[in-house]
């Protein structure tokens, strides 16, 4: 899923970190320079299917210095090689880490789940990441038409509960995405306005992933930066829809509409 570290590469570049680094496969790594020249590639070692292996964790550890914020998730996909590379950099970084996507997968089978974080982690789900995460699968996994609205308010009431509870008790910040995307950190909380149902289309996620590092790479932290992810994320669909309507709104749309998000907040 090549484009879809690409689109959080430029929702960092448009969030404002100064410098991206994107680790990807050998085999893509052309393929995702290719996207945008304003970040950097670094090509690390995968498996025949394209998924990175236990040489590119070799290469990590080299480098865990080297930067002021860590990602991963978007595109990762699933394997031996991406659960260890995961919980290496879960254990082990001690800047701050987000957490999306595939990486959230990782973290559900990992045996001590949140415990032992080496540093700051921002965790991003939507729903259905997030009870893979607290293991509760079979929520999961209901088709949201056998769910009324009350069941699905109720539902959703019960997830904040648990999110909130999770980050109190392993002192992380989640982002439970979705309507009125809530951010906590088992002690203050926010629940996002901005947003429109246009925003509900793959990639979007990836974009704010890459916005949230670059806030944390300006100085946040982790749970402002979250909150101001979350915002700003929305605002700039809020300004494309304006702009292209919420029908065949797209990933990209919102990141070329970061900058007059940001602008208006900066005013």
């Amino acid at each position: 899923m090549s484009g879809a570290i690409a689109l959080a590469g430029l929702g960092a570049l448009r969030g404002g970190a100064g410098l991206v680094t994107l680790g990807v496969p050998a085999a893509c790594q052309g393929m995702v320079a290719a996207h945008e020249p304003s970040y950097m590639t670094w090509a690390l070692p995968a498996d025949a299917d394209g998924r990175l292996n236990v040489g590119a964790l070799e290469l990590l550890k080299q480098r865990q210095e080297d930067f002021t914020c860590w990602a991963c998730g978007p595109g990762l996909g699933r394997s031996a090689g991406s659960q260890a590379i995961v919980s290496w950099l879960f254990e082990n970084i001690s800047q701050p880490l987000v957490l999306d996507a595939d990486a959230l997968h990782a973290l559900g089978q990992r045996a001590g789940g949140l415990e032992g974080a080496g540093g700051p982690r921002i965790l991003t789900p939507h729903t259905g990441e997030f009870r893979y995460l607290t293991g509760l699968r079979e929520l999961s996994e209901r088709s949201s038409k056998d769910e009324t609205s009350d069941d699905a308010a109720d539902l959703r009431q019960q997830d904040e509960a648990r999110a909130t509870e999770l980050a109190q008790m392993h002192q992380v910040v989640i982002v439970l995405k979705g309507h009125q995307t809530l951010v906590t950190d088992g002690q203050q909380s926010f629940h996002n306005e901005t947003g429109n149902p246009g925003m509900a289309s793959g990639g979007s996620g990836d974009v704010l992933t890459g916005l949230i590092t670059a806030l944390v790479c300006q100085g946040l932290d982790a749970f402002s930066a979250a909150c101001l992810g979350a915002y700003l994320h929305g605002r700039a669909g809020d300004l494309a829809a304006e702009q292209l309507g919420q029908v065949g709104m797209i990933a990209s749309d919102v990141v070329q509409f970061l900058p007059q998000a940001i602008a208006e907040r900066l005013r």
